[in-house]
This record gives structure tokens, C-alpha cells and sequence, in this order.
């Protein structure tokens, strides 16, 4: 388990384009499950749609990259994690990705995302949005670590 404190030690999103509010697992190396409690508080609602509030299917693509990113961390080795704050990811690629359902304020979107392949800084993730265990996002995603 990880939460909000701990995930800005890794991640240098902030409000508001912090995505991730919780890590419930994470199987270094392999696979992540986080989530993010969606509130009507939040500034994109303002404008995506008055009357109709609707999270934007590119928040919910770069939640899971975030939690994505923080599956890349917290998998280098203590070497690696130990300049962590001189690194970020940079996503080179959103594959096959389909929105199934809307997601709504007081919606919990829960992130599960699993290794494809990794080579070196290079990682390839299968990501999955969910609400109330219903598919809601997929996508490939394709990632890199690189220097700040």
C-alpha cells in the first residue's frame, strides 16, 4: 500500500494533474493496482459538461499511465531508485485503447495495469480502468525512464 504522500516521492504530478490517489498493490517487476476517487470538485467538470458531468477519457489514459510509472519505479533496483528524483516517464505510445463506459463524479477508477515486456528503460503495459469491477478504459501503453 502506498498513499498520496508516498506517491509524490515518486511521481512529480501535482494537483491537479495528480491522477493516482492510492496504491493498493504492487508486484514489482510484474504488476499495479491503484485508484483514484473522482470528485465534482475537480476543475476539468467545469467545462466536460456543464449539467453533464463526465471524467475526460485522456484523465483517465494518464492516470494509468501514472500508475504506470510509479510500477516502473518502484520496480528499478535500490541503485536505480535511489536517483528517482532525477528521472521521469515519458509515454511514447497509447495502443489500442477503447473507452467502454463513462465515468462519473463519485466514481472510485481503479487502475490495474501488467508488465507486457520490459527491456532496459523501456516498458510496455496492458492498463485497465475499472468502476465498480466494470471495464471502463483499456489501453497499450509504451513508456520510457529517462533523465530530467
Amino acid at each position: 500500500m502506498m498513499d498520496v504522500v508516498q506517491i509524490q516521492k515518486i511521481l512529480p504530478h501535482r494537483y491537479p494533474f495528480l491522477l493516482v490517489d492510492r496504491v493498493t498493490e504492487c508486484q514489482e517487476g510484474k504488476s499495479i493496482e491503484a485508484y483514484k476517487n473522482v470528485s465534482i470538485s475537480e476543475p476539468v467538470f467545469e467545462g466536460h459538461f456543464p449539467g453533464h458531468p463526465i471524467y475526460p477519457g485522456v484523465m483517465i489514459i494518464e492516470g494509468m499511465a501514472q500508475a504506470g510509472g510509479i510500477l516502473a519505479f518502484e520496480s528499478m533496483d535500490e541503485e536505480g531508485k535511489s536517483g528517482t528524483e532525477d528521472k521521469v516517464v515519458y509515454f511514447m505510445s497509447i495502443d489500442k485503447c477503447k473507452f467502454r463506459n463513462p465515468v462519473r463524479p463519485g466514481d472510485r477508477l481503479v487502475y490495474k495495469l501488467s508488465v507486457i515486456k520490459q527491456k532496459g528503460p523501456i516498458w510496455v503495459l496492458d492498463g485497465k480502468a475499472y468502476v465498480d469491477d466494470k471495464l471502463v478504459a483499456e489501453a497499450e501503453l509504451k513508456a520510457m525512464i529517462v533523465d530530467k
